[in-house]
Formats: structure tokens, C-alpha cells, sequence
């Protein structure tokens, strides 16, 4: 049995590998355990923003957007490739929310953070030469506003990178089947998927961030009794040829009082979400049902000048977002805060229910301070960027002006795409390549055999899956036979994986 850990955490989701990140540079011996890919599930599928949720100001979560605003201007610091501004287009649909509430909600979203690094929301006229020339006529005025995008899966493999380099061991592939308590510290067994392997491990401390299955993991696997405060919900999005032209995003009211996002997506397509769903079943894989399909489509179709249907759907995901239950009766208003929750019944085990994205960096700090191990440094995270981050001044488009003149050879859409995903560390693929030869077989979409060694050996890549849903999105380029070209590399490969 290996020398106590400080740290366990259960799961490889945003919250898992933020906890990670920010515990490894905190001076303490840290293990993550992920029983399939890191963002395999949730973290995944979220809707790619890093907002302050407007329409959270309905609900009264002022506390929630205050900080998530306030993350949103750092986060955009620290990973200026992965996340981005976005300025969002909402229509004033006069049977619904009045243009005087939607004044007053944009106000207060401007003012409620100290911090104004993206433009503030402003009037618009909706014409067909504009903005509007997408929408219905009868759609003559609006608002915009500024949030944020996020490469969400990314986001995830960046924190655990970050948490690996700074000393923690991350395992995906590997579940932690049950741990018990005992002479003060949490014994753990570990079963590895890949090798078939088990061993025992201890650790001083857990972190249960195994979102949905957050009440599975704290009552079955760590045998704690607790009442089960997690609330599952499905939500789904689906993926068409681009609607309409610009980099700009649409937030389109419902007449259920719910919003549906419409964002530039993948250059070519377009990105219609979410939905919100009760979810009853057990956590696990989910896929869009016919009714979620056709009512993204009516969303898109109350407001857009054309129509489109189930058959303009060529890509959709589903994710099952594990709420604190809070008792609301509406999916859709049930809070998207999270709860901490630390048993001491021996040796600690915190659990992590609900959150955002947005607010994971936050959520991590919250978690360390509660456990308040021994030996516990300083929070570090507010300013140290995310592998690749480091982006001179922050200045991305200048950034990417210079690593092309540094690899003229490359194609504008590759060069943009290395340096989106891989910021500063890009050069760690193209090395010293002179040309596209240099980067060995090339598969659809433009990913090169040069990539896909590197996300095996630095990003914990195994499957032609955790390569062009996760790691890249390039699924949406890349048919059968590139899958099968793809899986046959990763087949032969003897790089030993990090």
C-alpha cells in the first residue's frame, strides 16, 4: 500500500479537477481518481459559457451572479485561448417579459460586478440589415450584452494538467469502488478499467465531486449516511448548419418563461440549448429525446424568419447537471449554487452538490478552506493562468499572429484551431515541424498523428472519442472511416501514456 495521500477526489469533472488543481498548489499530496474520461459526462455538455446567468436575477440569486460575474473577468485573464468575449443578442418579444424588466435586469447585471472588462448592455433596433436580419419582423427592438465562451471540456483537462505539474496524480479509467474509515485515515480500493488492476490506497481526506452520482458515491461506495440532496436534471442541446452569419449569440425567451441560447459554434454550426428536464433514472449516459429535439426546434422556430425540424439536427448531447435539491417545484428554477457538505464522523469527506462552471474556481477554494487540512498553503488560483494561458498582455489575436509567422506552413483553420485549444503550448505539437509532413498521418479535420501523441501522452487520451468530442470537437468533421483510421493509430501506439 502506497504512503498516505492527503487528498482523494472522486471524480474528473470541472469541480474534481478544479479541487485538484488548486490542492496540488497548495502544498498537498493529492490523488484524483476519474472512472471513465475526465469530462466525460457533465462537464462536457454544458451550454460553453462562462456567464453570470441573467436569468438567475429572477430568482433572486444575487450573491450567485455577483461572484460569477467577478469570475467571468478573471477566468477570461487566466485562459484567454479556451474562453472568450461573446456579445448576446436578446429580442424583446412583446408577450412575454416586459422591455422595462429586461432594462432594469440588464442593469443590474452590468453594475452588480466591479469589474467591467467586456462592454456593458446597450438598446438595439433590430433591422434586416443588422442583427435582426436572421429574426421574425415582427422582432423590431432588443438588447445586447456581453458573457463569455468557454471550451468546457478543455477547461476541465486544463485544471488537471495544471494539478499534475504541480505534483498530484490523476487517473482516469480507474474507480474507486468502495473506502472505509479506519486508524484515522479513509482506506479506498481502486479498480483500473485499462489494466483490470486492484489496489488499496489511503488518504487522510475525500472530496466527493462525482457529480450525479454524488449521492451514489457518499451512501454505497463511502458507506455515509446522509439523506440524498441531489436533484437530477437532463439537459440537452442540439447542433445544425449555421443559421445566420456573425460571431454574435442569441438569448430567445420562451413562453414558459425559459431562455434558449443560439451561438456560433465549431465555425460552420450553429448551437441551440438547453434544455431542463426532471431526470428520474440513474446517472450514467443520456442522449436528447425526441420531444427535447422538437422543442429546440419551436424555440428557434418562434423567433427566426426560417423553420427547421428534427432532420436539420446533425449533432446533439445530453448531460445530467446534479442540482442541490432546494425543494422547487421547476426544474428550470431550481438554484444553480452550490453546497458543501463536510462529514466528520472521522476522517473528513466533503461533498460537492450543484454549481456552475463559471463559479468552479470559487467552489474549489470554498472546499479547501472548509476541509482546512494540515499544512494548507495560501489560495494561489486567482492569478495564475491555466497551462497555455500565459498569453503575452493577454492579447490572444496577437498571440495567434505571431505563431503564425512562426509556422507559415500551417493552414489558417489548424493554426487558429492549435492555438484555441493549446494557447502557448502549442509549440509543444508543432516542435520543430517545417512542414504538415512533419506532423505524420493526417487524419479528417485536420488532426495530425503529431496531436493526437500529444493528447495521449500530456492529456490522458485514450479513445478516438476523448480526442474529437473532448479534447478537439472535430466529430463534427470526421466520419466512419477517419474514426476507424483514428482508433487503428491509438491501437499501435508505444508512447506511454502520462
Amino acid at each position: 500500500m502506497s504512503d498516505v495521500y492527503d487528498l482523494l477526489v472522486i471524480g474528473g469533472g470541472i469541480n474534481g479537477a478544479g479541487i485538484a488543481r488548486d490542492a496540488a498548489g497548495r502544498g498537498l499530496s493529492v490523488l484524483l481518481c476519474e472512472r471513465g474520461d475526465l469530462a466525460e459526462h457533465t462537464s462536457s455538455a454544458s451550454t460553453k459559457l462562462i456567464h453570470g446567468g441573467l436569468r438567475y436575477l429572477e430568482q433572486y440569486e444575487f450573491r450567485l451572479v455577483r461572484e460569477a460575474l467577478a469570475e467571468r473577468e478573471r477566468l477570461m485573464r487566466l485562459a484567454p485561448h479556451i474562453i472568450w468575449p461573446l456579445r448576446f443578442v436578446l429580442p424583446h418579444d412583446s408577450g412575454l417579459r416586459p422591455a422595462w424588466l429586461l432594462r432594469i435586469g440588464l442593469f443590474l447585471y452590468d453594475h452588480l460586478s466591479r469589474l467591467r472588462a467586456l462592454p456593458g448592455s446597450q438598446s438595439l433596433k433590430l433591422t434586416a440589415q443588422g442583427v435582426g436580419a436572421p429574426l421574425q419582423r415582427r422582432l423590431t427592438r432588443g438588447f445586447a450584452y456581453s458573457d463569455c465562451w468557454v471550451e468546457d471540456s478543455r477547461l476541465v483537462v486544463l485544471n488537471a494538467l495544471d494539478a499534475s505539474e504541480r505534483g498530484a496524480t490523476i487517473r482516469t479509467r480507474t474507480n474507486v469502488e468502495s473506502a472505509r474509515r479506519e486508524d484515522g485515515a479513509w482506506t479506498a480500493t481502486l479498480h483500473d478499467a485499462e489494466t483490470g488492476r486492484r489496489e488499496s490506497v489511503r488518504a487522510r481526506a475525500i472530496v466527493n465531486a462525482a457529480g450525479p452520482w454524488v449521492a451514489q458515491t457518499l451512501l454505497r461506495t463511502l458507506s455515509v449516511e446522509a439523506r440524498p440532496k441531489v436533484r437530477l436534471v437532463k439537459g440537452s442541446h442540439i447542433v445544425t448548419r449555421k443559421l445566420y452569419e456573425g460571431e454574435h449569440a442569441y438569448i430567445l425567451q420562451q413562453p414558459d418563461r425559459r431562455i434558449v441560447f443560439a451561438i456560433p459554434y465549431e465555425r460552420d454550426f450553429t448551437l441551440i440549448g438547453t434544455t431542463d428536464v426532471p431526470y428520474e433514472a440513474g446517472p450514467g449516459r443520456v442522449t436528447i429525446s425526441p420531444e427535447e429535439t422538437r422543442y429546440l426546434c419551436d424555440c428557434i422556430n418562434r423567433s427566426f424568419a426560417g423553420n427547421m425540424g428534427p432532420d436539420d439536427v446533425v449533432w446533439s448531447y445530453s448531460g445530467v447537471r446534479p442540482l442541490y435539491d432546494d425543494a422547487t417545484e421547476n426544474a428550470s428554477a431550481v438554484t444553480r449554487d452550490y453546497v458543501l457538505e463536510l462529514d466528520t464522523e472521522g476522517p473528513p469527506v466533503l461533498s460537492v452538490f450543484g454549481g456552475k462552471i463559471t463559479t468552479y474556481r470559487r467552489l474549489a477554494e470554498h472546499a479547501l478552506e472548509k476541509l482546512n487540512l494540515p499544512g494548507l498553503k495560501p489560495a494561489w488560483t486567482g492569478t495564475a493562468p491555466l497551462p497555455g494561458g500565459d498569453v503575452p498582455g493577454g492579447d490572444f489575436d496577437a498571440f495567434l499572429e505571431s505563431f503564425r509567422k512562426t509556422y507559415p506552413f500551417l493552414p489558417d483553420a489548424l493554426s487558429l484551431r492549435l492555438a484555441r485549444a493549446y494557447g502557448t503550448r502549442a509549440e509543444n505539437i508543432v516542435g520543430a515541424a517545417r512542414t504538415l509532413a512533419d506532423l505524420g498521418e493526417s487524419f479528417e479535420g485536420g488532426l495530425t498523428a503529431r496531436e493526437v501523441d500529444y493528447l495521449v501522452r500530456a492529456e490522458w487520451a485514450r479513445s478516438p472519442d476523448d480526442i474529437l468530442w473532448r479534447r478537439t470537437k472535430l466529430g463534427l468533421r470526421t466520419g466512419r472511416t477517419g474514426v476507424a483510421r483514428l482508433a487503428r493509430h491509438l491501437a499501435g501506439r508505444t508512447i506511454e501514456a502520462g
